[in-house]
């Protein structure tokens, strides 16, 4: 099995977000050709991009040992950066997608496409300590079809961790939005010794309780909510190579081939993916970082419990972007975003969807939605997630008022005897039913109150 996806933090995070910053400017493409592999190597890890293939990590081994983790079956695997996004399926020009990948839809990705047509590096930068590029790449679902968009990375060591800053910069010249989908933020494959998924994915995050191996319900790949943010592929020794994403409590994760044996160039193949829904727009620029960490189980958790923010109620404040948050029979005003949400209400049954989080009922008891709703409906309804339940039964109507203007909505959401326990996910329902014309200006959902904005 090769790339079937289609089921489809306080000191190191802040290291993260000041990593970021440092991004270089967008470069200008060159005609210049970059080929083979880019190494950096800190005396405790080795790590190799390869340069024919968009730069995708295709190595990391520990420096003494040279063993690489990295499975390079075909240009799907690797370490890679992948998106998603419509129509489905994708036909440029009337160009036909292979039928077996043709429900992916748009989707480019960092190595190559499923005939082996290789990704472009148009620029790059290696200065022994930190890696920067920047590639044009293909679709994967099509034949020699590069995307109008080019992707950015920029990979740097730190003990046995690879930090890695990677930006999506679209420009589509399909100017429609969207449905958000899952994202692989990144796509990480492993080789075969590598085989088994381990992560936390209880209630109670950050209290040492024991971690679990991931059993395979469905073939090769599951999802999991990773309350931790984080997973790991680990031999029968216990070692192996973990993945923390801070925020990003959706995973998908498995293995397919046979366990436990088979290097770079076989089949057999461990896979990890940090996950989130986004609405890619035809000109944004999207970024993330995440951290490899190549050690022991026991030392990835525990540098993961070492720099990871604990999770609090969160506070979703759309100043210039989406906070992650989709939609579902509705769509908003498109990139950037200024200030805030402006969505169109004019399907049936819109909602608003958060990302998956994780917090505890009893720490946010009140819910303040700082909006302008347009429409004749008196009422809108807030919904939750509870963990391991879903929706059902967990939703407070509340009164709104219809005339366009701002106002903060104060939902007590403790007046319902359902909202208790561990909560990981918000849904805002605006009207019951669209019409033409209606909206909703969304500038906060916060469980902390806002200070007053003009």
């Amino acid at each position: 099995m090769s790339r079937n996806v289609i089921l489809a933090h306080l000191a190191v995070f802040l290291t993260i977000v000041l990593f970021a910053q440092t991004v270089p400017a967008a470069e200008k493409p060159t005609s210049k050709m970059f080929s083979g592999m880019s190494y950096i190597d800190n005396g405790k890890i080795r790590l190799g991009v390869d340069l024919d293939i968009g730069g995708a990590i295709t190595y990391l081994a520990e420096s003494d040992k040279r063993v690489n983790v990295i499975n390079s079956y075909d240009w799907g695997r690797q370490v890679q950066m992948s998106f998603y996004s419509g129509p489905i399926p994708f036909e440029p020009n009337g160009k036909k997608p292979a039928k077996h990948w043709a429900k992916l839809g748009w989707n480019p990705i960092q190595s190559g496409d499923y005939k082996a047509f290789k990704s472009k590096v148009i620029a790059h930068t290696n200065d022994k300590k930190t890696i920067y590029l920047k590639c044009i790449p293909m679709q994967w679902p099509l034949n020699n079809e590069p995307g109008e968009c080019t992707f950015e990375c920029r990979l740097s060591l730190e003990g046995k961790t690879v930090r890695v800053w990677s930006r999506l910069n679209n420009a589509r010249t399909d100017k429609t939005q969207y449905t958000g989908r899952s994202q692989e933020l990144p796509a990480v494959y492993t080789n075969g010794p590598l085989y088994r998924l381990m992560s936390y994915t209880g209630d109670k995050p950050f209290t040492g309780a024991k971690p679990s191996r991931i059993p395979k319900i469905r073939k090769p790949w599951d999802k999991f909510e990773a309350t931790e943010c984080w997973s790991a592929l680990i031999n029968d020794k216990g070692w192996g190579l973990g993945v923390w994403h801070p925020g990003r409590y959706k995973t998908l994760g498995g293995f397919a081939g046979k366990p436990g044996a088979g290097g770079p160039k076989d089949n057999p193949t461990g896979y990890i993916s940090p996950l989130h829904s986004e609405i890619l727009d035809h000109n944004i620029k999207y970024e993330y970082s995440y951290v490899l960490i190549l050690d022991s189980l026991a030392n990835i958790r525990k540098y993961v419990y070492k720099n990871a923010k604990r999770p609090t109620p969160p506070n979703y404040v759309f100043k210039t972007d989406r906070q992650h948050w989709v939609y579902r029979n509705a769509t908003d005003t498109g990139w950037p975003i200024k200030g805030e949400l402006h969505v169109k209400l004019d399907k049936n049954d819109p909602h608003m969807l958060s990302p998956l989080s994780f917090w505890q009922a009893s720490q946010a008891p009140k819910l303040y939605i700082t909006a302008a709703f347009k429409t004749k409906q008196t009422h809108a309804v807030i919904m939750w997630r509870s963990y391991g339940k879903g929706y059902a039964g967990n939703h407070i109507a509340f009164k709104i008022t219809g005339n366009g203007k701002y106002q903060t909505y104060v939902i007590n959401l403790s007046d319902s005897p359902n909202y208790k326990g561990a909560v990981t996910q918000l849904r805002l329902d605006p009207v019951s039913k669209g019409a033409k014309g209606d909206f909703v200006k969304v500038r906060s959902i916060t469980f902390t109150k806002p200070s007053k904005q003009k």
